[in-house]
């Protein structure tokens, strides 16, 4: 049975690769999973399970956080609320050395905590800050590393979209999963920080001098703060036990509407209706996933897969550490040729299982999924943020892989702090009152 369920999943990959859609991929394993398991047991093919398990898959109410999180973001973003967010960053560090750097990093993690999107935020971010970049003397290459590095900080920093699939995905507490993510989303935005001010003793970037009124500065800290009421309403929300991940969701709707109709009026009724659909098609790519992944995992749940892996991986290694570096070269493998969302549809259930064997907390074991498929936005040849941000740059990939290099190792140096420091995870969910096991 060992040598069918691998013929079943490199099958998987080979058609991804390929260029056929995900979702058609999954379905037609699946598929071949059910045939597989007729065949072994000599009983009828199961073929309910392909509408219960399509239904199932996007009938869950944590699910529904995913276009909600969508929406809210779409509506910050066309609210215009990119200029106001570097403006509040540069206000709160822009005299220190590498001040615009430095700026757009922290403006990418407060953009990235509102969208939740690693690409949109190297499109938004990256088409102002790159070319301003530029213009102070920073290498193209350079400030194209800046941004697609500082990007990934979003999916990281609640809310997290990967966050909900994962805990969808192997049945753990979305809340715990997203108080998880902030203490790591912060920890990488700082390690590219003092990575910037080092690179900064090499190319002596400019440092801005300028002094604001206190009019100005008052009106440029409320520019920002308002948008940023959004990812403290969700986090607060979550942690204060006022609403699920779901209703924040539906909040964060509701709030962005009323900041982009009302306050900033950057956002008009008419426009609504093409937010909804941008939302729709981003959103349901990723939800017809899910629901094919779950005819998959059903398949290969039923050929007993969870269970020769979990022997396999114990055979090889009963020691959690070699595991978890194992696990961080698959996964940064996977991130490079994968979208994030559909490796942990595929990988989490089969893995998950195996770390909770060797003790490894599930909210721990999700971070670290979730931060190596992020890193996969800015590694070729599939990374997202780099192909847009090299695009904004105007320079090959090749010059854009150089630039983002020094920001890579440093990515997956905070990897490795979190990997093996489990408590930077651990440590707000478990003083809240999550369970993280």
């Amino acid at each position: 049975m060992g040598e069918v369920i691998a013929l079943l999943v490199i099958l998987t990959f080979v058609f991804i690769i390929a260029g056929i859609p995900i979702y058609i991929s999954l379905m037609f394993t699946g598929l071949l999973s059910l045939v597989a398991l007729a065949s072994s047991t000599a009983t009828p093919l199961a073929t309910l399970v392909i509408p219960q398990s399509i239904f199932n898959g996007i009938g869950s109410l944590p699910l529904l956080a995913i276009p909600f999180f969508m929406l809210a973001g779409e509506i910050m973003n066309r609210g215009k609320i990119t200029e106001k967010l570097i403006r509040f960053a540069m206000l709160l560090i822009g005299r220190l050395p590498a001040s615009l750097g430095l700026s757009s990093i922290v403006a990418s993690m407060f953009f990235g905590g509102i969208t939740g999107s690693a690409q949109a935020s190297t499109s938004c971010m990256g088409g102002i800050l790159i070319p301003a970049m530029k213009e102070e003397g920073y290498p193209t290459k350079e400030a194209v590393g800046i941004i697609a590095a500082a990007s990934t900080c979003g999916p990281i920093i609640p809310p997290s979209i990967i966050m909900v699939v994962f805990a969808t995905a192997v049945g753990c507490s979305v809340g715990a999963m997203f108080m998880g993510g902030l203490i790591p989303g912060i920890l990488v935005g700082l390690i590219l920080m003092i990575v910037l001010l080092v690179r900064n003793h090499m190319y002596h970037f400019p440092k801005h001098d300028e002094r604001l009124s206190r009019n100005e500065v008052v009106k440029v800290a409320l520019d920002g703060i308002i948008p940023l009421g959004m990812p403290v309403i969700i986090v607060g929300g979550i942690m204060g036990g006022v609403c699920t991940p779901t209703e924040a969701g539906a909040i964060a709707v509701v709030y962005s509407l009323l900041v982009s109709l009302f306050v900033s009026r950057t956002l008009r009724l008419r426009d609504i209706w093409s937010l909804l659909l941008a939302t729709v098609n981003s959103a349901a790519p990723l939800l017809l996933i899910i629901a094919c992944a779950r005819i998959f995992s059903y398949g290969l749940t039923a050929l007993q897969m969870p269970v020769i892996v979990n022997d396999l991986i114990l055979s090889l290694t009963s020691n959690k550490y070699v595991f978890l570096m194992l696990v961080n070269i698959l996964l940064l493998i996977m991130g490079m040729f994968m979208d994030g969302g559909a490796s942990v549809i595929i990988l989490a259930p089969i893995l998950a299982p195996v770390a909770a064997a060797l003790g490894i907390s599930t909210i721990h074991f999700g971070v670290i999924m979730a931060l190596n498929l992020t890193i996969g936005n800015i590694t070729p040849p599939l990374g997202y943020c780099l192909f847009i941000g090299s695009r904004i740059g105007d320079i090959t990939v090749e010059e854009g892989i150089k630039g983002i290099i020094p920001y890579l190792i440093a990515e997956i140096a905070a990897l490795l702090l979190i990997t093996y420091i489990p408590s930077l995870v651990t440590y707000v969910p478990v003083m809240l009152g999550y369970s993280v096991v």
